[in-house]
């Protein structure tokens, strides 16, 4: 049986390198699609409806592919941090998560619309931020690009200047659960293998 081409839904550089551990072959096309944020809903059930939103842009187009579809949020308590509006919104969220411990939720969807079958899930990863002053904030923030990261960090980048802790998948903070994906892949037969990351 043929197995169906692969596409990323996404944008993110750091989720194609990702996925480049799994040693598969796909395209990159991203999708599209406005992220919400419904406050009846939780951080597991927002980034999982992001996912499945961006996914299904790209399977529209190409129903014979396995789309694969992802959204990464931070969250503190019921607070949900998405990306950051300007440098002050990137600092304020920093300065409200140092010295504390949030969750990173990564909500990952897989479509292939010509069979009607999906798979939805979201991995959550815990992170204790070091204690931080302002000026080690504004430090933090001029060496990365804070805007279009969840939470207003980057955890590859310069991270452990800030973060002290990671209680779980470290590539699901970066934006794609390796070790769940690798797993669901097996089961629509398309075996992947985790790879060190290039340096």
């Amino acid at each position: 049986m043929d197995l169906p081409p692969l596409i990323l839904a996404s944008a993110s550089p750091r989720r194609s390198e990702l996925l480049r551990q799994l040693s598969l072959a796909f395209q990159v096309q991203p999708g599209r699609a406005e992220e919400i944020h419904p406050e009846h809903l939780s951080p597991h059930e927002i980034c999982q409806v992001n996912a499945y939103r961006k996914a299904r842009v790209i399977a529209k187009k190409h129903p014979d592919a396995l789309v694969l579809g992802a959204d990464t949020i931070v969250c503190l308590g019921i607070r949900v941090f998405g990306k950051p509006a300007d440098h002050r919104d990137a600092h304020r969220m920093l300065s409200q998560l140092q010295g504390r411990t949030h969750e990173v939720v990564t909500g990952v969807c897989l479509l292939h619309l010509r069979t009607h079958r999906q798979k939805l899930f979201a991995e959550s990863t815990t992170v204790t931020f070091r204690t931080l002053h302002s000026d080690q904030i504004r430090r933090y923030l001029s060496k990365i690009d804070p805007l279009d990261k969840a939470g207003a960090y980057a955890i590859q980048d310069e991270g452990d200047s800030i973060v002290k802790n990671v209680n779980g998948s470290y590539s699901n903070v970066v934006g794609l659960p390796l070790e769940r994906l690798q797993k669901e892949f097996e089961s629509w037969n398309m075996p992947a293998s985790v790879s060190a990351p290039g340096r």
